[in-house]
């Protein structure tokens, strides 16, 4: 059966996810939110010989008579090795990346996977299948041939498969005798003018350097390393590099729960995200990919000076991204339906305006940054605070996204309050006294206000929505968006309310009431985290380290997360990898790991 047991390769420009028997069942072509030309993962059915699975839409590699396979990332790399085993005793290694490492003084980072087989052992025998689909499988490619490559020709956009292996056997998808290296390589229509092998070899050597070298840059905690570094690798093939932008997940309606409904498409860049992004980049020193994604922040500002903020855009911050429903993948496990687009992109959701504060401030703090804030974005920055402070009251969406429900939400309350106080420190750093006043008085009044209305006194506990009764796990985030210290009575019993109304085993729902489609089923990856850096806040670390260690046993066999988890079953869900989820990861750990001192 299908499942998240998956490994991301990319480069920044594209990413594809690897299955754990060397399938590459999903990849967007030619950027991370592209027609999908491999998309086996939501596309049940069965295959060209009566299996069990698609009938299009994935490049596998498979062994006659295989038993098993292994499957490992090369350390501190986005490199992925799958070794295979017959019956027979023969092995052979399948080595997946992106090209990615600096030429001509710019990264170099191509719409291109490649794919390197090697023999291990004994006489492995190998099936090479390449059936690549267009226009979100409504399309099967015209298929030419050349001496060395295959061509797989779509309407609007073409695939090459360059590779030494004999292309017959490939177009006849016929086992054959692998007794020597042999390679892959499939991107756009381009000839290789170049000996394929040493080719793809001096890219991988390049390619490996380049991330072991990214990765020896990063600021990691002393424990949990390995976690860290993964998840600080995978939210970097998130990023879509030319934009700055950096998607919620690679992939479109992987259902939060079986038979729910709630299937999403993820491939687009939540504002939302950013506070939570930006946070976990600084403490990881990312800083070229956090002023990147500030630089995106910054345009879609530069454009919203007379509109509201969207909650959601496009990777090159595209607005208009109607959902439709696909009428051909039969979807994830045979779970529909099968979403393109997404209709939050015209919802009112509130805390975009204290999202994109909260993660511009960093350019008004950080000394590292080569373009630091300045009066000028100061001012634009004023617009959105202006916008904060009229919508900090009124209906929307909130941060869950509910689709005909609207209310006064407390978070979307919270990140407008959190703009305004913001900008009262930034005015203050840029020597500007008056506007420092006057938004440290904004704050003020905005705080009192939601005070007010979002404490149920009768409950003692801050709930969801002004003047409400219910919980959800965004309150846990009223000490880290500074909104009351830790020590505050009111956040105590608001973490404890959440704990034993909304914990499930090791896990935490978002919320526990009826939305659009019921009651959530499946717990929330990041709510957990939350959960955890608000315990580690009160003073309870022992507590919120064992649950932490709970939550990255739930990871897949590649050290890689979800956004959701079956609490009864540890399952995941969701759409995959999350960055939400890997965020959480990053700074759960820098937050309570030991000092690196302790190691001496």
């Amino acid at each position: 059966m299908t499942s998240l047991d998956l490994g991301v390769i990319g480069n920044g420009a594209v990413a594809a996810l690897v299955d754990a028997s060397a399938t590459i069942n999903w990849w967007g072509f030619p950027r991370l939110d592209g027609d999908p030309v491999f998309l086996s993962l939501i596309n049940g059915g069965k295959d060209g010989d009566g299996q069990d699975g698609p009938a299009n839409g994935f490049f596998s590699l498979d062994l006659a008579s295989q038993i098993h396979a292994e499957q490992i990332y090369l350390p501190n790399s986005a490199i992925l090795r799958t070794t295979l085993y017959d019956d027979d005793g023969g092995v052979a290694e399948i080595t997946d990346f992106a090209p990615r490492f600096v030429l001509y003084e710019r990264i170099y980072r191509p719409p291109m996977l490649i794919r390197q087989i090697r023999p291990i052992r004994g006489r492995p025998r190998l099936r090479i299948r390449v059936r690549p689909c267009f226009q979100y499988g409504e399309l099967l490619p015209q298929i030419t041939r050349g001496s060395n490559h295959i061509r797989y020709v779509g309407a609007s956009q073409t695939l090459r498969l360059t590779t030494d292996a004999p292309i017959s056997y490939i177009l006849e998808e016929r086992h054959f005798l692998v007794d020597q290296p042999l390679t892959l390589i499939i991107g756009p229509d381009e000839s290789l003018r170049e000996d394929i092998e040493r080719t793809a070899r001096d890219l991988f050597e390049r390619t490996l350097d380049h991330w072991r070298g990214w990765v020896r840059s990063l600021s990691i905690p002393f424990e949990w390393q390995d976690a860290v570094i993964r998840s600080a690798i995978t939210l970097k093939l998130c990023n879509f590099e030319e934009t700055g932008a950096i998607v919620a997940a690679l992939t479109t309606s992987i259902p939060e729960a079986p038979d729910s409904r709630r299937n999403w498409d993820y491939r687009f860049c939540w504002l939302r995200d950013a506070y939570f992004v930006i946070h976990a980049l600084n403490r990881l020193g990312v800083t070229r990919t956090m002023e990147n994604y500030l630089g995106f922040i910054t345009n879609i500002v530069d454009e919203s000076r007379e509109h509201a903020l969207r909650p959601v855009y496009g990777i090159s911050r595209e607005s208009g991204i109607e959902e439709r429903e696909s009428a051909t993948l039969a979807g994830y496990r045979g779970q529909l339906p099968v979403r393109i687009g997404n209709q939050a992109s015209g919802q009112i959701q509130n805390d975009v305006y204290g999202s994109v504060v909260l993660a511009a401030t960093h350019a008004f703090f950080d000394h590292r940054l080569i373009r630091p804030g300045n009066a000028e974005l100061f001012e634009r920055l004023e617009l959105l605070g202006k916008k904060a402070i009229h919508a900090f009251d009124k209906p929307d969406a909130g941060p869950w996204e509910l689709r005909t429900i609207a209310a006064v939400h407390t978070f979307s309350s919270v990140m407008c309050w959190a703009a305004c106080d913001r900008l009262s420190k930034v005015a203050a750093v840029l020597d500007r006294p008056e506007r420092a006043g006057w938004w440290r008085k904004q704050a003020n009044r905005l705080h009192a206000v939601i005070c007010e209305h979002a404490w149920n006194p009768r409950l003692g506990h801050f709930v969801s929505q002004f003047d409400g009764e219910e919980l959800d796990a965004t309150l846990l985030l009223l000490h880290e968006l500074n909104f009351l210290s830790a020590a505050d009575p009111r956040f105590v019993a608001t973490v404890e309310a959440i704990g034993r109304d909304l914990r499930r085993g090791d896990f935490l729902f978002r919320y526990k009431t009826s939305d659009d489609f019921g009651i959530p089923e499946t717990t929330f990856v990041i709510c957990g985290f939350w959960y955890v850096d608000a315990l580690a806040a009160l003073g309870r670390r022992e507590e919120a380290r064992s649950l932490f260690e709970s939550m990255l046993a739930r990871r897949n066999p590649l050290g890689l997360l979800s956004e959701d988890i079956a609490p009864e079953s540890g399952t995941l869900w969701g759409n995959f990898p999350q960055t939400y989820s890997m965020v959480g990861l990053v700074n759960s750990a820098m937050r309570l790991s030991a000092p690196w001192e302790d190691a001496f």
